[in-house]
Protein backbone atom coordinates (compact mmCIF):
# COMPACT_ATOMS: atom_id res chain seq x y z
CA UNK A 1 0.00 0.00 0.00
CA UNK A 2 1.58 3.34 -0.98
CA UNK A 3 0.08 6.59 0.72
CA UNK A 4 1.00 9.81 0.09
CA UNK A 5 0.73 12.52 2.75
CA UNK A 6 0.93 16.25 1.35
CA UNK A 7 2.42 18.86 4.26
CA UNK A 8 0.34 21.69 5.47
CA UNK A 9 -1.61 23.62 2.43
CA UNK A 10 -1.15 26.93 2.50
CA UNK A 11 -3.78 29.31 1.00
CA UNK A 12 -4.82 29.21 -2.43
CA UNK A 13 -0.84 28.63 -3.55
CA UNK A 14 -0.88 25.47 -1.62
CA UNK A 15 -4.92 24.54 -2.48
CA UNK A 16 -4.06 25.31 -6.71
CA UNK A 17 -0.66 23.19 -6.12
CA UNK A 18 -2.89 19.57 -4.96
CA UNK A 19 -5.72 20.46 -7.96
CA UNK A 20 -2.95 20.98 -10.38
CA UNK A 21 -0.54 18.45 -9.69
CA UNK A 22 -2.30 15.38 -7.28
CA UNK A 23 -3.91 13.32 -10.14
CA UNK A 24 -0.28 13.29 -11.69
CA UNK A 25 1.63 12.30 -9.11
CA UNK A 26 -1.27 9.98 -7.66
CA UNK A 27 -1.06 8.25 -11.40
CA UNK A 28 3.15 8.36 -10.87
CA UNK A 29 3.47 6.86 -8.07
CA UNK A 30 0.59 4.21 -7.72
CA UNK A 31 -0.30 5.87 -4.79
CA UNK A 32 -3.60 3.96 -2.59
CA UNK A 33 -4.21 6.59 -0.55
CA UNK A 34 -3.98 10.45 0.06
CA UNK A 35 -3.71 12.50 3.13
CA UNK A 36 -3.30 16.01 3.46
CA UNK A 37 -2.87 18.75 6.54
CA UNK A 38 -5.22 21.22 5.67
CA UNK A 39 -5.70 23.95 8.72
CA UNK A 40 -3.74 26.49 6.90
CA UNK A 41 -6.01 26.09 3.73
CA UNK A 42 -8.24 29.33 4.29
CA UNK A 43 -5.80 32.13 3.31
CA UNK A 44 -3.63 30.52 5.73
CA UNK A 45 -5.98 30.41 8.57
CA UNK A 46 -8.13 27.50 9.22
CA UNK A 47 -10.18 25.34 6.48
CA UNK A 48 -13.79 26.00 5.44
CA UNK A 49 -16.49 23.64 4.21
CA UNK A 50 -15.84 24.52 0.32
CA UNK A 51 -11.94 24.08 0.58
CA UNK A 52 -12.61 20.50 2.13
CA UNK A 53 -14.82 19.82 -0.88
CA UNK A 54 -12.35 21.01 -3.34
CA UNK A 55 -9.62 18.92 -1.95
CA UNK A 56 -11.97 15.33 -1.28
CA UNK A 57 -12.58 16.26 -5.09
CA UNK A 58 -8.85 16.84 -6.26
CA UNK A 59 -8.42 12.82 -4.82
CA UNK A 60 -7.49 14.04 -1.24
CA UNK A 61 -8.98 11.31 0.86
CA UNK A 62 -8.78 12.28 4.61
CA UNK A 63 -7.53 15.84 5.61
CA UNK A 64 -5.70 16.46 9.10
CA UNK A 65 -5.50 19.52 11.55
CA UNK A 66 -3.48 21.67 14.34
CA UNK A 67 -3.54 24.34 15.95
CA UNK A 68 -5.63 26.34 13.31
CA UNK A 69 -8.68 23.73 13.07
CA UNK A 70 -11.05 26.23 14.48
CA UNK A 71 -10.08 29.38 12.72
CA UNK A 72 -13.01 29.22 10.39
CA UNK A 73 -16.11 28.99 12.37
CA UNK A 74 -18.31 27.87 9.07
CA UNK A 75 -16.18 24.31 10.30
CA UNK A 76 -17.38 24.05 13.60
CA UNK A 77 -21.10 22.11 12.11
CA UNK A 78 -19.17 20.81 9.17
CA UNK A 79 -16.47 19.14 10.95
CA UNK A 80 -18.98 17.38 13.10
CA UNK A 81 -20.65 15.30 9.74
CA UNK A 82 -17.41 15.12 7.62
CA UNK A 83 -15.68 12.28 9.30
CA UNK A 84 -12.84 12.33 6.49
CA UNK A 85 -11.97 15.98 8.24
CA UNK A 86 -10.80 15.24 11.75
CA UNK A 87 -8.83 17.42 13.86
CA UNK A 88 -6.01 16.81 17.10
CA UNK A 89 -7.84 13.50 19.31
CA UNK A 90 -6.02 15.47 22.47
CA UNK A 91 -8.17 18.99 21.90
CA UNK A 92 -10.49 18.58 24.69
CA UNK A 93 -14.48 18.26 24.90
CA UNK A 94 -14.40 19.67 20.88
CA UNK A 95 -16.29 18.80 17.75
CA UNK A 96 -15.47 16.24 15.67
CA UNK A 97 -13.03 13.29 15.87
CA UNK A 98 -9.03 12.97 15.90
CA UNK A 99 -9.66 9.40 14.19
CA UNK A 100 -10.51 8.37 10.96
CA UNK A 101 -11.17 4.44 9.72
CA UNK A 102 -11.44 4.57 6.05
CA UNK A 103 -10.79 2.03 3.14
CA UNK A 104 -8.24 2.50 0.47
CA UNK A 105 -8.72 2.61 -3.53
CA UNK A 106 -7.24 -1.02 -3.20
CA UNK A 107 -9.75 -2.43 -0.36
CA UNK A 108 -7.22 -2.09 2.58
CA UNK A 109 -8.98 -0.62 5.53
CA UNK A 110 -6.99 1.92 7.37
CA UNK A 111 -6.88 4.36 10.31
CA UNK A 112 -5.82 8.32 10.19
CA UNK A 113 -4.85 9.78 13.68
CA UNK A 114 -4.21 13.24 14.44
CA UNK A 115 -2.55 14.43 17.59
CA UNK A 116 -1.25 17.82 19.07
CA UNK A 117 2.01 18.59 20.82
CA UNK A 118 2.36 20.69 23.91
CA UNK A 119 5.55 22.36 23.70
CA UNK A 120 5.33 25.91 23.19
CA UNK A 121 1.80 24.77 21.99
CA UNK A 122 -1.72 25.45 23.86
CA UNK A 123 -2.15 22.65 26.98
CA UNK A 124 -4.07 19.92 25.14
CA UNK A 125 -4.69 16.61 27.38
CA UNK A 126 -1.45 14.41 26.39
CA UNK A 127 -0.74 13.29 23.23
CA UNK A 128 0.89 10.11 24.35
CA UNK A 129 -1.82 9.00 26.59
CA UNK A 130 -4.77 9.85 24.37
CA UNK A 131 -2.44 7.94 21.13
CA UNK A 132 -2.64 5.08 23.45
CA UNK A 133 -6.20 5.47 24.08
CA UNK A 134 -7.27 5.97 20.21
CA UNK A 135 -5.00 2.94 19.30
CA UNK A 136 -7.23 1.06 21.51
CA UNK A 137 -10.04 1.82 19.91
CA UNK A 138 -8.77 0.66 16.29
CA UNK A 139 -10.45 -2.86 15.26
CA UNK A 140 -7.09 -5.43 15.20
CA UNK A 141 -7.65 -6.29 11.87
CA UNK A 142 -6.85 -2.90 10.92
CA UNK A 143 -3.13 -2.77 10.59
CA UNK A 144 -2.19 0.28 8.81
CA UNK A 145 -2.31 3.05 11.08
CA UNK A 146 -1.00 7.08 10.16
CA UNK A 147 -0.18 9.10 12.34
CA UNK A 148 -0.01 12.94 11.98
CA UNK A 149 1.87 14.79 15.10
CA UNK A 150 0.94 18.51 14.47
CA UNK A 151 3.74 20.32 16.96
CA UNK A 152 6.43 22.83 17.15
CA UNK A 153 9.24 21.06 19.00
CA UNK A 154 10.94 18.59 16.94
CA UNK A 155 12.04 16.80 20.35
CA UNK A 156 8.02 15.84 21.26
CA UNK A 157 7.78 14.55 17.63
CA UNK A 158 10.78 12.48 17.33
CA UNK A 159 9.40 11.24 21.13
CA UNK A 160 6.32 10.41 19.55
CA UNK A 161 7.78 8.89 16.57
CA UNK A 162 9.84 6.18 18.72
CA UNK A 163 6.94 5.84 21.45
CA UNK A 164 4.68 4.56 18.83
CA UNK A 165 7.36 2.68 16.95
CA UNK A 166 6.15 -0.85 15.85
CA UNK A 167 2.82 -0.21 16.54
CA UNK A 168 1.35 2.72 14.33
CA UNK A 169 2.96 2.06 10.20
CA UNK A 170 3.72 5.87 9.53
CA UNK A 171 4.48 8.93 12.33
CA UNK A 172 4.55 12.15 10.06
CA UNK A 173 5.32 15.71 11.83
CA UNK A 174 3.74 18.85 10.99
CA UNK A 175 2.97 22.21 11.65
CA UNK A 176 6.69 24.31 11.15
CA UNK A 177 5.99 24.35 7.30
CA UNK A 178 9.96 23.64 7.26
CA UNK A 179 10.88 20.38 5.80
CA UNK A 180 13.09 17.93 7.55
CA UNK A 181 16.13 15.45 6.21
CA UNK A 182 15.38 12.63 8.54
CA UNK A 183 13.17 10.40 7.05
CA UNK A 184 13.61 6.63 7.98
CA UNK A 185 11.90 3.81 8.93
CA UNK A 186 12.45 2.93 12.36
CA UNK A 187 13.98 -0.26 13.76
CA UNK A 188 10.32 -2.01 14.68
CA UNK A 189 8.95 -1.05 11.07
CA UNK A 190 7.23 2.02 11.26
CA UNK A 191 8.36 5.04 8.84
CA UNK A 192 8.97 8.44 10.72
CA UNK A 193 9.62 11.84 9.66
CA UNK A 194 10.27 15.44 12.02
CA UNK A 195 8.33 17.98 9.71
CA UNK A 196 7.10 17.29 6.20
CA UNK A 197 6.89 20.90 5.56
CA UNK A 198 4.36 22.97 3.33
CA UNK A 199 2.39 22.67 0.30
CA UNK A 200 2.62 26.83 -0.44
CA UNK A 201 4.81 29.34 -1.30
CA UNK A 202 8.36 28.95 -0.47
CA UNK A 203 9.16 32.51 -1.10
CA UNK A 204 8.08 33.23 2.10
CA UNK A 205 8.79 33.37 5.94
CA UNK A 206 6.57 29.79 6.38
CA UNK A 207 4.01 30.43 3.80
CA UNK A 208 3.16 34.45 4.79
CA UNK A 209 4.62 37.48 2.96
CA UNK A 210 8.03 37.68 3.50
CA UNK A 211 8.58 42.03 3.76
CA UNK A 212 5.69 42.13 6.30
CA UNK A 213 7.06 38.88 8.64
CA UNK A 214 10.63 40.76 8.81
CA UNK A 215 9.40 44.19 9.19
CA UNK A 216 7.60 42.04 12.38
CA UNK A 217 10.84 40.97 13.47
CA UNK A 218 12.84 44.24 13.41
CA UNK A 219 9.98 46.42 14.62
CA UNK A 220 8.03 44.05 16.77
CA UNK A 221 4.54 45.87 16.02
CA UNK A 222 1.55 43.77 14.93
CA UNK A 223 1.44 43.20 11.47
CA UNK A 224 -0.91 42.02 8.67
CA UNK A 225 -0.62 38.35 7.85
CA UNK A 226 -0.95 37.67 3.95
CA UNK A 227 -0.13 34.60 2.37
CA UNK A 228 2.90 34.64 -0.47
CA UNK A 229 2.65 33.90 -3.56
CA UNK A 230 6.47 32.90 -4.91
CA UNK A 231 7.55 29.59 -5.85
CA UNK A 232 5.16 27.94 -4.73
CA UNK A 233 6.39 24.36 -4.05
CA UNK A 234 4.14 20.34 -3.28
CA UNK A 235 6.02 18.87 -0.32
CA UNK A 236 5.18 15.54 0.63
CA UNK A 237 6.13 12.16 1.42
CA UNK A 238 5.34 8.28 0.07
CA UNK A 239 5.11 5.63 1.68
CA UNK A 240 5.32 1.73 1.45
CA UNK A 241 3.46 -0.21 3.37
CA UNK A 242 3.52 -3.84 4.08
CA UNK A 243 -0.67 -3.80 3.44
CA UNK A 244 -0.84 -7.71 6.22
CA UNK A 245 1.45 -6.53 9.19
CA UNK A 246 1.45 -2.70 8.85
CA UNK A 247 4.80 -2.33 8.83
CA UNK A 248 6.42 0.36 6.62
CA UNK A 249 8.86 -0.72 3.76
CA UNK A 250 10.37 2.60 2.75
CA UNK A 251 9.66 6.65 3.37
CA UNK A 252 10.81 9.33 0.96
CA UNK A 253 10.01 13.10 -0.28
CA UNK A 254 8.51 14.26 -2.72
CA UNK A 255 8.94 17.90 -3.66
CA UNK A 256 6.80 19.19 -6.51
CA UNK A 257 7.75 22.42 -8.02
CA UNK A 258 4.15 24.57 -9.43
Amino acid sequence: MRILFLGDLVGSPGRDLVTKNLAEITRQHSVDLVIANGENAAAGFGITPKICEELFHAGVEVITGGNHSWDRKEILEFIVNEPRLIRPANFPNSPGRGLYLGTSRGGVRYAVLNLQGRVFMTALDCPFRTADQELARIPPDVKVIFVDMHAEATSEKQAMGWYLDGRVSVVVGTHTHVATADERVLPNGTAYITDVGMTGPHESVIGMDRNSMVKRFLDAMPVKFEVALGDPRLNSVLVDVDEASGRARSIARVCVPA
